[in-house]
């Protein structure tokens, strides 16, 4: 018998995503302003940001008050279900802050440790992208009903077209642009669009070749890393690792492994 809670998870995050697009699209001020820092002066949070955190939790812990939360912007509960939320209710914060169209609400359900639901959505592409655990990658927008999500085939390495982002630290950022110094001669280019969950779904939905960041936190790649798995995508970080803060790596099978030899022998994991 099939489980039903992924399907039920899954329409409250995309309930949830929704709701939280239309606040950031429509209610963003006219002076929006930075309401805080994190790990520097340039890494900011606006008062949009805790907004729409506010109303992704409230929203899930209405229908499923047991279930525990780790959010971007501060939401941390155990809860008692097996069933937690990782949530960034903004990835994309400076885009945002300077009208940029490249911003997501990413939000995913992990059942018992497990990755179950992954729900990213692109409210000025006018996009959403979801994937339950075994079964495929999906989207809607424009476009007439669902459409199946599928990375490309793999080109050669110096074909590919990978994309990045960089850390808000000085120093590590200075690291990641001589990585990238390298790495642009070797591959057909490098984008940066400020949005690891766009960035992976990119992956997914065959827009990019590859994608590569080191920094990210659980929020910043649960749902993207989910979608660009069940869409074909291979995702990791250093050799033999999954993704984690030193390494995340999403690309089409054939460029992965060659990418990630590179970055291994590039040091993109080091300060």
């Amino acid at each position: 018998m099939t489980d039903p809670l992924p399907s039920d998870l899954l329409r409250l995050a995309q309930e949830a995503a929704r709701r939280a697009g239309d606040l950031l699209r429509d209610g963003r001020p006219a002076d929006l302003a930075v309401a805080k820092t994190k790990s520097s002066p340039i890494d900011v949070v606006t008062e949009m940001d805790i907004a729409a955190e506010k109303l992704i939790t409230d929203l899930i812990s209405d229908q499923r008050p047991d279930d525990g939360f780790l959010g971007e912007e501060g939401a941390s509960t155990e809860g008692t279900s097996g069933v937690r939320w990782v949530i960034d209710p903004l990835d994309g914060t400076v885009n945002y802050l300077y009208g940029l169209p490249t911003w997501a609400i990413s939000i995913a359900a992990e059942q018992n440790g497990e990755t179950v639901v992954g729900v990213v959505a692109a409210p000025m592409r006018g996009e959403t992208y979801h994937a339950v655990r075994g079964g495929g990658a999906w989207a809607t927008g424009a476009w007439q009903g669902e459409r199946a999500l599928v990375c490309r085939p793999a080109p050669p390495l110096e074909q590919a077209l990978v994309s990045t982002g960089f850390n808000y630290v000085t120093e590590v950022r200075v690291h990641q642009a001589e990585v990238a110094h390298k790495l642009i001669p070797l591959l057909r280019d490098i984008r940066r669009s400020g949005s690891a969950a766009v960035d992976l779904c990119d992956v997914a939905a065959g827009r990019l070749d590859g994608y590569y960041e080191r920094g990210l936190h659980p929020w910043d790649l649960a749902a993207g890393d989910l979608i660009a798995r069940e869409a074909g995508a291979l995702t990791g970080g250093r050799p033999g690792e999954g993704p984690t803060a030193d390494l995340a790596i999403a690309a089409t099978p054939g460029v992965f492994e060659p990418l990630q030899r590179l970055l291994e022998d590039f040091g993109a994991w080091r300060d």
